[in-house]
C-alpha cells in the first residue's frame, strides 16, 4: 500500500509538471486569449477535471505558473549574488531588480496577461506585496527624500504586461527596457 501512495504522488507530480509545462508552451505559441483548459488538458494528456482538481480554476493554474517565476526571482533577491541579491548599494539593487523583473515579464508576457485576465485584484496584490516591500525598502535607503511607498507603486506600474506586450509586438522591447532603466536611474539619482 505504501508503494501505491508513492506511485500516486509521483503520478500527481508528473501530471502537475506536465500541465504547467504545456500551459507555458501553449501560451507562448498561441497567446493568452487563445488557450483553453480543454486544449491544456488534451496536450498534457490529462482530463480537464485533473486540472481543476490540482489548480481549482484557470486563475489557479496561471497563478501557479506566475508563482514559480516569482519565487525564482524572489530567491535571487533574498539570497543571490549582488547586485540583485544582498550586498550591493540600494540604488544598484533597484536597477538590477527592475532589469530582472523586466526580463521576467518579457520572457513570460503571455502568461502575465493570462494571469492578469484570470485573477482578482486581491490575488494579484498578494503576489505583488513582496515586490512593493522590496522596492520600498531599497528606495528608503537610496532616496530618503522620496515617498518610497508611493514611488515603489509608480515604478512597478511601468512594468504592466499590456505595455510590455505592446512594445514586444511593435519590436520596441529594448527601447522600453532602456526607458524603464532610465526612469529608475533618474529616481535613485535624486538622492
Amino acid at each position: 500500500m505504501g508503494q501505491e501512495l508513492k506511485r500516486e504522488r509521483s503520478d500527481a507530480a508528473r501530471n502537475r509538471r506536465a500541465i504547467l509545462d504545456v500551459t507555458e508552451s501553449l501560451l507562448a505559441q498561441f497567446g493568452a486569449e487563445h488557450v483553453s483548459i480543454d486544449q491544456i488538458a488534451t496536450a498534457a494528456g490529462v482530463g480537464k477535471g485533473t486540472i481543476f482538481h490540482r489548480f481549482g480554476s484557470r486563475a489557479g493554474l496561471m497563478r501557479a505558473l506566475v508563482l514559480e517565476r516569482a519565487q525564482t526571482l524572489r530567491d535571487t533577491v533574498n539570497e543571490g549574488d549582488p547586485p540583485l541579491g544582498p550586498g550591493a548599494p540600494a540604488s544598484d539593487r533597484l536597477l538590477a531588480f527592475f532589469d530582472a523583473m523586466f526580463r521576467l515579464i518579457v520572457d513570460n508576457v503571455e502568461l502575465m496577461i493570462a494571469y492578469d485576465n484570470a485573477t482578482t485584484d486581491s490575488q494579484a496584490e498578494e503576489i505583488n506585496a513582496f515586490w512593493h516591500r522590496h522596492i520600498t525598502e531599497l528606495l528608503k535607503v537610496a532616496t530618503p527624500d522620496v515617498d518610497a511607498v508611493v514611488m515603489s507603486r509608480v515604478l512597478l506600474s511601468v512594468l504592466n504586461p499590456d505595455v510590455v506586450l505592446h512594445h514586444i509586438r511593435t519590436r520596441q522591447t529594448e527601447r522600453l527596457a532602456a526607458s524603464v532603466h532610465g526612469l529608475v536611474a533618474a529616481v535613485v539619482a535624486q538622492s
